[in-house]
């Protein structure tokens, strides 16, 4: 007989104070209200009466009180007493509030709120909620100091009105005051700021740089367009004292599968120079789903002396050589083999200014460049590896070194390899022919076509060691990595080709381990040599982190290298012995260090020296020294140190104030020339809720010339900057430097040094 099955457990109900996700439309009308007091008082579907403790909670707002009355007809409460409203990214707190619940229609007497993303918030005599999302402010103050009554905060915004908007997070203030340490620094009719970390449209705070040696002193008032989720623009009218009236626009996009910025920065009458001025900026990247990938950078500026007279703004690397680069490549799967196809254009700007030492020579521009990479697929472990190309190298416009030859190369390089052995011990002989072959513009050439071949064989071996130690009492893994690389290639006379892109290899461990010593195509080096060398390394068993890394390696040649870019044919037998190393053994010091010794001097004739010292955020102290033998030497030092802490909780403008003192800089020295050539120094005070810098900066533009910037900002956490922002040239100049509020970041307490 079947045994009757056991009756389902009841359903319960289980009661929850947690904030859920805001609902809205008709999600929002069906939410239920929960309501809980001391003493409770309620006429179903009429009003509730509730006192003592009182917590009235739907969906995502909560409202607490000592008395609330609500009418279920109206959707209306009315609370008294230590009113509280907690909603999502806010908090009001007040002594009187009458709101309809589902609408969030009503009004809040003489408020105090708070913005949790911010960590920031102020007062008002009265709010008025329009909905959820929108309210307005009565003669309202904000900030995001201390606000504990003890006194005015060390900064303060106050306004007649004060419009909010939770959708867009934008705050509009009406009849705007701001106040620093007690005294008025901006004062405006209307005045957009943030209430997130999200983009919107408005006027951000003016940039003033108080001294400039070129330009004197500038003034800018930047407008920020929010023109979609994915474009936006800045238009920023400038005054510069001593050149005159300029307008810097940015516009910035993001499509599926493209991005760019364009930026064009005009100055319509130089008072100095009596002329137009301008920088035209473009850059472009896309992807297809083909795979196809293209970009373009084009920069162009009005003058010569634009990069001396606006140095360290233009958005290149090399400040002298502009770039104009085209490019579109193409992967490629052909079944017997992978690579690319690609194509590119590569043009410069050479801004020449002064004479002799201060002009300089622009590489070859590349109009067109077309190239085809493949790796054939082989069977036996073989790898292959096929490339070719046809450049047609010509001169920037207007150069004196516009009568080097120009002309046409194309160039082959095929090789096959393949390695035996496994990870222990391991072995690559490999065999390549480099072709090339010229077409040269000029008529009057001696050989306007020439060509060569160059075959070369190699072979690379290594072995790896590996064994367990102790150091420190911690357990540490030593490898040691002998390698070996022989290179036969026979001489071919080059002498007669040009020279387009050929350049002597730089001395370090990586191209002591090449078959060719230059780089570039032009030129392959004759050799029959053999480079030894090994490294042995230290590493943490325990976090992977490398405790000591020591390297050396040494060229042995068995004949004269006869091809050279310029002098005598290389008959030194023995290169000279590079050595290099790097440890975090004494932590918190990182040393690194890179010796190019020559034992027919009995010198050193290159050396790299670096040591940072890192104990902790926001505490770095690095040095620098560099050596090349009869060409430079330079010392270098770079810092991010707290010089001082006041214990003082900052109580604010009135009562005290405490922080963090803060020395940043880097300096870079010329032993050789006894001056400064690039210097960055500064101070960084962070008082918890501003945020205060003044930095000078000092960049050589001649060889006995230099511009120098003071740059002053302070920075309203939760509000904006004002002033001229120095934190991406700290950024770029300190090893180590860290941002004191990260982006993002909310806290009212000075970060720890």
């Amino acid at each position: 007989m079947a045994t009757p099955a056991a009756a389902d457990p009841p359903l319960t109900l289980k009661p929850s104070t947690r904030q859920e996700p805001a609902a809205s439309g008709d999600a929002a009308r069906q939410r239920p209200i929960f309501l809980r007091a001391d003493d409770l008082k309620l006429r179903p579907d009429i009003d509730a009466v509730a006192e003592g403790a009182v917590e009235f909670r739907r969906a995502s707002t909560v409202i607490k009180a000592d008395h609330l009355t609500y009418d279920s007809a109206e959707d209306q409460a009315h609370a008294l007493g230590g009113v509280q409203i907690t909603m999502p990214g806010a908090v009001y707190r007040g002594p009187e509030l009458q709101l309809k619940v589902q609408r969030f229609e009503g009004f809040f007497l003489s408020p105090t709120f708070e913005f949790t993303d911010l960590g920031s918030g102020g007062s008002a005599q009265r709010i008025d909620f329009i909905d959820s999302a929108r309210a307005n402010a009565i003669k309202a103050r904000y900030s995001s100091c201390p606000r504990d009554g003890s006194g005015d905060p060390d900064w303060l915004l106050r306004a007649d009105a004060v419009r909010l908007d939770n959708e867009t997070s934008t705050g509009i203030a009406e009849g705007a005051v701001l106040t620093f340490l007690g005294v008025p620094v901006l004062g405006l009719p209307v005045l957009s700021f943030p209430l997130s970390d999200e983009r919107k449209s408005g006027w951000l705070p003016p940039t003033v740089v108080p001294v400039n040696s070129r330009n004197g002193f500038t003034f800018g008032m930047p407008y920020y367009w929010n023109i979609a989720p994915n474009r936006d623009a800045t238009l920023e009218p400038i005054v510069y004292s001593r050149l005159g009236l300029a307008l810097n626009s940015e516009f910035r996009y993001l499509e599926p599968g493209d991005k760019g910025r364009l930026k064009i920065d005009l100055l319509p009458n130089d008072k100095v120079a009596e002329r137009t001025r301008m920088l035209r900026f473009f850059e472009h990247q896309g992807e297809r789903a083909s795979g196809l990938f293209y970009d373009a950078r084009l920069l162009r500026v009005s003058d010569d002396n634009y990069w001396k007279d606006f140095a360290g703004t233009l958005p290149s690397t090399t400040q002298r050589l502009l770039p104009q680069s085209l490019n579109v490549e193409q992967p490629l799967a052909l079944g017997w083999s992978t690579g690319a196809a690609y194509a590119r254009v590569n043009r410069w700007q050479v801004l020449q200014t002064g004479t002799g030492s201060d002009l300089i020579v622009a590489p070859y521009e590349r109009s067109p460049q077309i190239g085809l990479q493949l790796r054939p697929v082989l069977g036996w472990g073989l790898r292959a590896g096929l490339e070719t190309e046809v450049n047609h190298f010509t001169r920037p416009d207007g150069l004196a070194s516009a009568t080097l030859p120009t002309g046409w190369r194309w160039h082959g390089l095929a090789q096959l390899s393949r390695r035996f052995g496994d990870a222990g011990i391991w072995w690559t002989p490999r065999v390549a022919v480099n072709a090339a072959a010229y077409r040269l513009d000029q008529e009057d050439a001696a050989r306007p076509r020439a060509s060569r071949i160059v075959p070369t064989f190699s072979l690379d071996a290594g072995m790896a060691f590996e064994r367990s130690s102790r150091w420190f009492g911690r357990l540490q893994k030593q490898t040691l990595e002998p390698r070996l690389l022989y290179v036969n290639t026979p001489y071919v006379n080059q002498s007669a080709l040009p020279q387009f892109d050929a350049a002597d290899r730089d001395f370090n461990m990586t191209s002591l381990f090449t078959e060719n010593a230059f780089t570039g195509v032009d030129r392959v080096s004759d050799a029959h040599q053999v480079t030894v060398g090994a490294v042995t390394r230290w590493v943490d068993a325990e976090n992977g982190a490398e405790t000591l890394r020591l390297g050396l390696a040494q060229r042995y040649r068995f004949r004269t290298q006869r091809v050279v870019l310029s002098g005598d044919p290389l008959d030194q037998r023995v290169s000279d012995l590079l050595l290099d190393g790097s440890t975090g053994l004494f932590n918190p010091w990182f040393l690194d260090a890179s010796l190019q010794y020559s034992a027919d001097t009995a010198q050193i004739e290159r050396s790299i020296l670096s040591a940072r010292y890192a104990p902790g955020p926001f505490r770095t102290l690095s040095l620098g020294y560099r050596l090349q033998r009869g060409s430079s030497e330079q010392a270098e030092i770079g810092w991010q140190w707290p010089v001082y802490r006041s214990d003082v909780r900052p109580t604010g403008a009135s009562g005290g104030c405490g922080g963090t003192l803060y020395a940043v800089g880097r300096v870079n020295y010329s032993i050789r020339d006894r001056r400064s050539t690039d210097a960055l120094i500064g101070a960084e005070y962070d008082a918890g809720c501003w945020i205060g810098r003044v930095v000078f900066k000092q960049l050589a533009i001649g060889s006995n010339q230099s511009a120098t910037q003071l740059m002053l900002q302070v920075e309203f956490v939760g509000l904006s900057r004002i002033g001229a922002s120095p934190l991406q040239a700290l950024k770029d100049n300190i090893p180590g430097y860290r941002l004191l509020r990260a982006p993002g970041s909310t806290s009212n307490t000075p970060n720890e040094p």
